[in-house]
């Protein structure tokens, strides 16, 4: 039995230097290969099995193909649409050139921009848009919960189909993986389309459930389409754990939905190997919308060569003269955000954050507090809102440039996630999303008015936090 011991034991540590050399010879940016490596080194069998699921970077071009799709989407795309009165003011020209070099993200005009704050207004919303569709619904979210709202939702949907409206559905099979299969079984029979997205089935289990489709995209008839952090369950309106629920969603008509269907139906190809690039998925927009927002659906994934969002954050803090302010549920920044955010605000720029003061992941609070207290040194106004839970993730700079959509300021979101945020190029717009983040700053504890030693947690405390830090990458 000894001697079973001892080839046990050797046979584990020459797997935990294999896995530890695969880390290494993957060429990832050098903090995420120390963090795996730590994980596979310090945690006996429970540090490989998570490597396993989480860590092994699946060739992107193996796993999803995705590029030449979204090549081909696009440019049957621009055959529907007419902009020859497109002119992108010269201040926003760059940031516009980095997310179609980047991204192919095509720049729109004659957007009309509504924001929704809560649940109540949002879902009213929706449903009513829901129920004017005359030909097509299509939904992209990362959970869709069997409860009063997600069963509200089922019914409309299938009510429609029923009428003869095309309904599409994507949900993440992780993300929903608490939905029994017997609710989408009960759309289906309905006459819905639904797919699930990468489900997670062994043995390609580790292959999948690390790159999850965490979008919150929905459009009707080609028409509207909304953007931002709602997912379909009760707790987006109602709130839980006797927290409210403060989230952001828009809603978009104009040019600019073309960027969002385009979203949905590239997502569809990948569920459901439909490719659909017909015109009446891309109507003629009212003319009589005619305004000067300018607005670019911008899309991150693994598959993609570029971190495109990241980029985009990190472009608006560096080029931002005024002020730049980002909410956020969760905040564990890539190194290039960390540092463009240290650097604007040392260079003077208004750089303000939000995030929840009372979390629901608590590994995640524990190392965002150690990021906290470097901005704060560098400057950087940290707000723990304390109105209920902050979900939104919205970034606004200047009264000139805002972004909305699904992506966390953290590597999950930048790096492993599909994401969309829809940037808008207006002073209108922006000065719009300004003021709901002051409106939020009210029901906020700002950090450095706190006296020091209610900043000073003690040894231990800082030790773990710091521990965990090391773990962000990998998060």
């Amino acid at each position: 039995m000894h001697g079973l011991h001892i080839i046990l034991v050797v046979i584990y540590e020459i797997i935990k230097v294999v896995a530890i050399i695969h880390v290494l010879i993957d060429n990832r940016q050098p903090v995420k290969t120390m963090a795996w490596a730590m994980v596979i080194y310090f945690v006996p069998v429970v540090g490989l099995v998570l490597y396993l699921f989480f860590g092994i970077n699946t060739r992107r071009d193996k796993l999803i193909s995705q590029r030449s799709l979204d090549q081909l989407t696009r440019r049957s795309m621009l055959g529907f649409v007419d902009q020859n009165d497109m002119q992108v003011p010269e201040r926003y020209k760059q940031m516009v050139e980095l997310f179609v070099n980047d991204n192919l993200a095509l720049p729109f005009n004659n957007n009309k921009v509504e924001l929704f704050t809560n649940g109540y207004t949002f879902f009213l919303s929706l449903i009513a848009d829901m129920g004017r569709a005359r030909h097509h619904i299509h939904m992209d979210v990362y959970i869709f919960e069997d409860d009063a709202l997600g069963r509200l939702i089922r019914d409309v949907l299938i009510d429609k189909a029923r009428q003869g409206v095309e309904v599409r559905v994507i949900y993440d099979d992780v993300g929903s993986w608490s939905t029994n299969n017997e609710f989408f079984e009960q759309l289906r029979d309905g006459g819905v389309e639904v797919s699930a997205f990468l489900p997670v089935r062994f043995p390609q289990f580790a292959r999948k459930v690390n790159y999850r489709n965490h979008r919150k995209i929905f459009i009707i008839d080609g028409e509207v389409g909304y953007v931002g952090g709602f997912n379909i369950a009760t707790r987006y309106v109602k709130g839980r754990d006797g927290m409210s629920w403060r989230d952001t969603m828009v809603r978009l008509t104009g040019n600019g939905v073309y960027g969002i269907q385009s979203t949905f139906l590239i997502d569809w190809y990948f569920v459901d190997r439909t490719m659909i690039s017909s015109r009446q998925y891309y109507p003629p927009v009212d003319t009589s919308l005619a305004s000067k927002c300018i607005s670019q659906m911008v899309n991150g994934s693994p598959s993609s060569p570029y971190p495109s969002i990241m980029h985009g954050y990190v472009r608006a803090l560096i080029e931002a003269q005024r002020y730049v302010y980002i909410q956020t549920p969760y905040f564990m920044p890539t190194e290039s955000v960390l540092v463009a955010m240290k650097t604007a605000a040392m260079g003077g720029v208004d750089v303000r954050l939000m995030v929840p003061r009372k979390g629901d992941a608590h590994v995640v609070a524990w190392a965002s507090r150690t990021y906290l207290r470097e901005i704060i040194d560098a400057g950087v106004k940290v707000y723990m809102y304390s109105g209920g839970f902050l979900h939104s993730k919205v970034l606004v700079a200047d009264d000139c440039i805002a972004t909305c959509g699904s992506t966390n300021v953290d590597f999950r979101s930048f790096e492993n996630n599909f994401e969309s945020n829809v940037f808008f190029y207006d002073t209108d717009t922006a000065v719009r999303f300004r003021k709901m983040f002051e409106v939020d700053i009210t029901s906020s504890i700002l950090l450095n008015d706190l006296p020091l030693e209610r900043l000073q947690v003690s040894f231990f405390a800082r030790l773990w936090e710091s521990v965990t830090r090391l773990l962000a990458p990998v998060m």
